[in-house]
């Protein structure tokens, strides 16, 4: 079997670990070829690759980023493009395509299968962690171990200067990152998008905790995070070339907001893109292992039109049409029944 391999949607640590385990597996294990596309699905558009071999691969367990390249962008973006894809794959003698992507990468991988009969299996990846049908994506592990240590850091100097720490997180329309961090990181208050915060109780929490003698508060905010209506102004952003709002900044409307209610000097701290760059934890390079083999193992079952996944620590697969367009958000019990028992 001829395998290509393609990384799409925003980097991730892991995605040379995922590439790593395909390569041993399907060449070492069955004796395959595989091809990596550059840049995503503009790779396979323009046929450009690279061979992926067990050699080329030596050294990318640790290492963040991806060598194959990444971006956002679809196929569909173009009228011929499902038909392009299809024909470059035939004279390129791809049998399947592994697809390593979050949920635009299911959405074009789904309708790619169904639309020109691609066979595709995909990895689930995003630090997001808000892909239906899988417990938990590789990278959100990683990003949230980035999170608390910034946190653990920022306690210190948040002691030290008696100020209010707000920390911004990724998570456009989940709050994985920030409660996972957050309750690691022994935050006063995490505010999440599946909970639109009250800035007035937010203050409360604060005051509460400085009433105390504790003469430091961290406060996370997921970067999608909303406050109820009523309760401050709703923030607004431009939109990125896809049309989705480019955010970043509810960090400084929260922090404005709590040093005018409490009157503590309040500082911003927007880790960004540190979350996603890096060298994966031990705990997602084992994730990612286990995952790109099972993405071979089924290609070789003759199963596609499948994402491989994680539950209960077994490695199961689950058809795209069960997943597509859906969104995993935080259970809330976690956030209603641990996190928020340490507000304030």
């Amino acid at each position: 079997m001829r395998i290509g391999v393609l990384t799409g949607g925003g980097d991730c640590p892991g995605l040379n670990a995922v590439i790593r385990a395909v390569v041993r597996k399907a060449i070492n294990d069955h004796g395959d070829t595989v091809v990596g596309f550059m840049d995503a699905w503009d790779g396979v558009l323009e046929k450009r690759t690279m061979e992926l071999t067990v050699a080329a691969l030596a050294g990318m367990l640790p290492r963040g980023g991806t060598i194959l390249g990444t971006r956002r962008g679809s196929p569909f973006d173009y009228p011929d493009g499902p038909q392009r894809v299809k024909e470059n794959l035939r004279e390129l003698a791809v049998d399947a395509l592994i697809v390593i992507g979050g949920n635009g990468s299911l959405w074009v991988a789904s309708k790619l299968h169904n639309e020109v009969g691609l066979n595709v299996v995909v990895v689930p990846k995003t630090i997001d962690n808000d892909i239906e049908g899988t417990d938990v994506c590789f990278g959100f592990n990683t990003a949230v171990q980035i999170a608390t240590d910034a946190i653990d850091r920022l306690h210190t100097t948040a002691e030290s200067h008696d100020r209010v720490m707000v920390v911004e997180v990724m998570g456009r329309d989940t709050g994985w990152i920030a409660t996972h961090a957050g309750i690691a990181g022994g935050a006063t208050a995490v505010l999440i998008p599946e909970r639109p915060f009250d800035i007035d109780h937010i203050a409360d929490a604060v005051k509460r905790k400085h009433a105390r003698g504790r003469y430091a508060s961290i406060v996370v905010v997921a970067e999608g995070a909303v406050p109820k209506e009523g309760t401050m102004p709703q923030p607004t952003y431009e939109l990125d070339p896809f049309g989705r709002p480019r955010l970043g900044g509810i960090s400084v409307e929260v922090a404005r907001a709590l040093e005018e209610r409490t009157g503590y000097e309040t500082r911003v701290v927007q880790i960004g893109h540190v979350q996603r760059g890096g060298t994966p934890n031990a705990f997602d390079r084992v994730l990612c292992t286990r995952l790109g083999i099972e993405a071979v193992s089924t290609l070789h079952d003759g199963v596609t039109n499948m994402m491989v996944a994680v539950r209960n620590d077994d490695m199961v697969r689950v058809p795209l049409s069960e997943v597509v367009g859906k969104t995993r958000y935080v259970d809330l019990s976690l956030y209603d029944n641990v996190a928020t028992v340490f507000f304030g």
